[in-house]
């Protein structure tokens, strides 16, 4: 459309009728600029309506707990999962399980050395879709300075503004170091950790 217009605007001129120039003005639609190609919406975590989690067990007990202080960048569309990127970052100090023996521990050196490494993080490579609402995440999580392939299966229901995220990752805890001493073994307390993801986002203005 641009372009028709134009070679009409540049034959008008060549033929010094601005007359022409005018009506062509009047009569052609203004064309509304087109989205940066691969642009894909921003959201805000509602962190008081979402939680990040961790389940496990210790001699055979279950026990669950989260993170307290935790964000995430998020720029996702699911038409648009190619352009999709999502980056969280934790605050491993933050751990809390509600014993508070276990909560002293998990900051220290044995656990998440939280005064050595402070933050993990994980930040997506790639979505799919798996249908009915369902996707999968890779990526990588990095904890203790040691980064490894991670997959997150989730939902998503979106409504208007608003985006509701429920998922569940697992963690191989001795891969990333977590639990030395006595722990470095999985007869206490298993190498694999479920990390449970129940999130809230709001689409930026």
């Amino acid at each position: 459309m641009r372009s028709l217009i134009s070679l009409a605007i540049a034959a008008s001129l060549a033929a010094a009728a601005p007359a022409v120039v005018l009506a062509a003005a009047k009569t052609a639609p203004a064309k509304a600029a087109a989205p940066a190609k691969g642009a894909v919406a921003a959201w805000t975590v509602d962190k008081a309506a979402s939680k990040l989690g961790f389940k496990s067990s210790f001699n055979g007990e279950a026990f669950e707990g989260s993170f307290k202080r935790w964000d995430a960048t998020i720029a996702f569309d699911p038409k648009n999962l190619a352009a999709s990127k999502v980056t969280v970052t934790v605050d491993t100090g933050s751990a809390v399980s509600g014993d508070d023996t276990r909560d002293e521990s998990l900051p220290t050196d044995e656990w998440f050395n939280a005064a050595k490494f402070p933050r993990a993080t994980y930040t997506t490579s790639a979505f799919k879709d798996l249908g009915g609402g369902k996707f999968m995440a890779e990526g990588v999580l990095a904890i203790k300075g040691v980064s490894k392939p991670a997959t997150l299966n989730f939902t998503l229901a979106i409504q208007g503004d608003v985006a509701r995220v429920n998922g569940t990752a697992t963690v191989m805890r001795n891969a990333y170091g977590v639990g030395q001493g006595q722990f470095a073994a999985a007869d206490t307390i298993p190498y694999s950790v479920t990390v449970p993801v129940a999130l809230v986002a709001r689409r930026a203005k």
